[in-house]
């Protein structure tokens, strides 16, 4: 079925000598891989090499087959331009690193309007904002509500948080945080984007997040892989 939706680039590979694989984010259809027959090699191509740098936003028409099977691209255009997300260092890292998250995490080849929705209004205020140095931590944070495991904050005064139920309790486990790293968890709950400059995050306090986050999607998401990039990210913002 030919088809013509929003795109968001999540990763890529080498096939061949010449060819990629994309995998894309869809507004329509949720997660979709695309065979890139010599995109690598050829410099006439309508589809260009650079149209899938991570997270870039584009509009294509494709040739979309049976869930499973790798589609075709007949056209595509970038959506939006960013102006510092492929340029700046911080946004290039966080780029990078989300882009991972998110081709672990999203295996769903259906729609989600929300979900892209969700991506796409982070990624243009990604762009177009300085203060960036917290965001990769409440777009994880707030990435949960839509997959299914936000923490549940009924009992937010509680002396601990259960990374594995996802609730806060008065009953310690083995998957429990407390103390200062709780209190550092809780400053992110409940916010957005629009008041995150208010969030005087410390590089121990990014650490001790990020740590806290990836244990908390190991837990809750079977096959999750923490980024090749975590390193780089945990090196770029420490």
């Amino acid at each position: 079925m030919i088809e013509t939706t929003k795109a968001i680039v999540i990763g890529t590979i080498k096939f061949g000598d010449t060819s990629l694989i994309a995998t894309c984010y869809t507004e329509n259809g949720g997660r979709k891989s695309y065979l890139l027959k010599g995109i690598v090699a050829s410099k006439k191509s309508k589809i260009k090499i650079a149209y899938f740098q991570p997270l870039t936003l584009l509009n294509i028409t494709a040739n979309h087959n049976n869930k499973g099977l790798l589609n075709s691209i007949r056209e595509v255009s970038v959506l939006h331009q960013y102006n510092s997300v492929q340029t700046h260092i911080k946004k290039q890292t966080i780029a990078l690193f989300l882009s991972e998250i998110l081709h672990s995490a999203i295996k769903e080849e259906e729609q989600n309007a929300s979900l892209f929705q969700y991506l796409e209004t982070s990624f243009l205020w990604l762009d177009s904002h300085d203060n960036i140095s917290n965001f990769h931590l409440l777009f994880l944070l707030n990435l949960t509500k839509y997959l299914g495991f936000y923490p549940e904050i009924i009992d937010a005064n509680a002396s601990f948080f259960d990374l594995v139920k996802g609730t806060f309790t008065n009953s310690p486990s083995i998957n429990s945080i407390k103390r200062e790293n709780l209190l550092v968890f809780k400053r992110l709950l409940g916010i957005n984007f629009d008041v995150l400059h208010l969030v005087d995050f410390n590089a121990n306090n990014r650490q001790t997040i990020l740590t806290i986050l990836m244990q908390y999607f190991e837990l809750h998401m079977e096959g999750f892989r923490k980024p090749k990039s975590l390193d780089i990210l945990k090196s770029v913002f420490s």
